[in-house]
């Protein structure tokens, strides 16, 4: 996890009230978010890839339809990789000697340098959410597997913050994610030797697609 909050107090106040469960359709796009970070910031272990190849499949309608196809294709992948062969991709990919072939990071694709206004605007975002990077993590706040964790933090909510109201997920989403995140995974997915991260990179495609679509279907519903 890149992301982490940072509360005030370990302990809930005494007039703290407790949160309801997350309806099913919440839940569910946190764990999509949770997986995507998983997967984007390490590669699977062998752990992993089993609990994915028994996955039960994802059933879509009309345009989700991407997302399910998406997801049969990884998860059946999954029962049949290596999980060393999954580890080489994933070091080839992202943390060869120089420079990766691919840096899922915002700040690289708004301005077309690491480390640049995107990541500052982001961690004074983060500062103000209660949620800063973890010690000791490499990856900076702006890497797309960090994205995807802040995102299940704002919808499901964590030790120190509160789950987030629909409209600041959207915020985050609009502002952080949404202007890049589709050249992102198209890189990832056209990256020589993706194999096993081909198919993470269109199952993160087709999800994201469907977040930034239900933003905008929600925003006009308002209206």
């Amino acid at each position: 996890m890149t992301q982490q909050s940072a509360p005030v107090n370990g302990r809930p106040s005494a007039g703290a009230r407790l949160a309801l469960p997350l309806s099913g359709e919440e839940q569910a796009r946190a764990d999509l978010y949770a997986l995507l970070s998983r997967l984007l910031l390490a590669p699977p272990d062998a752990g992993l890839l089993e609990a994915l190849a028994a996955s039960d499949p994802i059933l879509a309608q009309g345009e989700d339809l991407a997302l399910e196809q998406a997801w049969e294709q990884l998860t059946l992948a999954s029962g049949v990789m290596d999980p060393q062969a999954v580890a080489d991709e994933f070091d080839a990919l992202f943390i060869s000697i120089g420079t990766p072939p691919v840096n899922p990071y915002a700040s690289r694709y708004l301005s077309g340098f690491m480390n640049d206004a995107p990541l500052a605007a982001l961690r004074a975002d983060l500062a103000h959410l209660k949620l800063a990077r973890v010690g000791g993590v490499g990856e900076f706040e702006d890497h797309l597997g960090a994205l995807c964790e802040t995102m299940r933090v704002l919808i499901a909510g964590g030790p120190g913050i509160a789950r987030q109201p629909l409209a600041r997920q959207q915020q985050f989403f609009e502002a952080h994610i949404g202007p890049w995140y589709a050249r992102g995974v198209a890189d990832i997915a056209a990256a020589e030797g993706a194999n096993y991260y081909r198919l993470v990179a269109r199952l993160a495609g087709a999800f994201l697609a469907i977040e930034a679509e239900a933003f905008v279907v929600g925003e006009e519903t308002d209206d």
